[in-house]
């Protein structure tokens, strides 16, 4: 098979949800020397594009994706011990979680599926997180964000505790937030970095903050 055929099937894999696909034809990229950065820039990325996009016209659900990322991750579990060291194609470490007092983790999922289809490495803690685990998780896993989803109102405020407690602890990580009742005003307003009303729009912004940071 040449190259584009196997990064056409990769993507396919994606678009089609179908782990063992997605297995087989990284095996094949790796075996015919195909550069990881292709096999998720031009392959896996531009198969979960495709899903972000019926998602965001509801024609795909949060099963489906979820159902695609896990068919991203299969793909790059096997082509990860490929990247040299300095490669930086998996390029960020993300905590995920929702807030303190609420629940609720559709919208988190979502967002932790798309930005692992992007390729990120994201560590879901779950919900109901108190802010001292999102910086001690952060700390430790090394995170270069940390997002807190909030679908509550009473439960907005803990996305203010969460940047006082990561000041306080002298952790140097960016901050996303959204939900329901969070706004981008809101925001600003508490000193986070970012905010996302999608899990489309996630991806973008996760991009243009590290993007920001390096320079």
């Amino acid at each position: 098979m040449d190259e584009q055929t196997v990064l056409d099937c990769i993507s396919k894999s994606i678009i089609d949800m179908n782990i063992q696909d997605a297995k087989k034809y990284a095996r094949i990229a790796m075996d015919e020397g195909i550069d990881p950065n292709d096999v998720i820039d031009k392959g896996l990325a531009k198969g979960m594009d495709h899903i972000n996009v019926q998602f965001d016209e509801g024609k795909l659900f949060l099963p489906q994706i979820l159902m695609a990322s896990k068919a991203m991750e299969a793909a790059i579990d096997i082509i990860e011990p490929y990247f040299k060291d300095d490669d930086v194609s998996i390029k960020g470490i993300i905590v995920m979680g929702s807030v303190k007092g609420d629940i609720h983790s559709i919208g988190k999922n979502v967002c932790c599926a798309m930005l692992r289809g992007a390729g990120f490495k994201v560590i879901d803690v779950g919900a109901d997180v108190d802010p001292e685990v999102f910086s001690k998780i952060a700390s430790k896993e090394k995170a270069d964000i940390v997002g807190g989803s909030a679908l509550m109102t009473v439960s907005l405020p803990q996305q203010k505790e969460m940047v006082r407690v990561f000041k306080e602890n002298h952790l140097s990580v960016l901050t996303v937030f959204g939900g329901a009742p969070c706004t981008e005003e809101w925001v600003d307003s508490i000193g986070g970095d970012g905010y996302s009303s999608s899990g489309k729009e996630i991806v973008s912004l996760v991009r243009r903050l590290l993007e920001e940071r390096d320079r």
